[in-house]
């Protein structure tokens, strides 16, 4: 019987279908370690040269900039030293920095001055706020600014953070 399955298998059409398989299974496996790759390890290098480079501005109050800071410290995501807390009579000093991460409630009378402050709309600002607490108006103007995100959960901004971070370009 297994002689039977042997000669029956050793076909000229089983030998050329195995040939082609075999081939099709090797240039498909090949063609997903290549996309992976190509897709894959981009993110990952911007990830990394974001958290190691990219520098933090917390704008706020001294209070709120330190319980941001220690949200963000806490995750054990950031480095400390790329973590700089802004206040509001200093906003100058966040130019250097390439996020922007501000509280709506101590921070709103002075939001125009801080969309003014980033080097260029490459600059993600991330405006941390409590639900509907921005008005609709303001809302739909930032909305309309580039590169710019308004959450309400702590969680969510570390999510926030970190997209931005990929999605942003960076220039040192």
């Amino acid at each position: 019987m297994v002689a039977i399955l042997k000669e029956f298998f050793n076909q000229p059409f089983f030998i050329i279908v195995g040939g082609f398989t075999t081939i099709s299974t090797i240039v498909g496996f090949m063609s997903i370690i290549f996309l992976s790759i190509k897709g894959v390890l981009p993110v990952i290098l911007k990830l990394g040269v974001g958290l190691s480079s990219r520098k933090i501005a917390i704008i706020g109050s001294e209070t709120v900039c330190l319980n941001l800071k220690n949200t963000l410290m806490e995750s054990k995501i950031f480095n400390e030293k790329n973590i700089d807390k802004v206040f509001l009579n200093n906003i100058d000093k966040a130019k250097d920095a390439t996020i922007f991460l501000v509280d709506w409630t101590s921070s709103k009378d002075k939001i125009e001055q801080i969309f003014n402050a980033r080097k260029s709309n490459q600059t993600p600002i991330i405006i941390y706020a409590e639900s509907e607490s921005i008005p609709r108006e303001t809302i739909k103007d930032i909305g309309n600014r580039a590169n710019t995100v308004v959450v309400n959960f702590r969680g969510r901004l570390l999510n926030d953070i970190l997209t931005s971070m990929v999605t942003t370009s960076y220039e040192r």
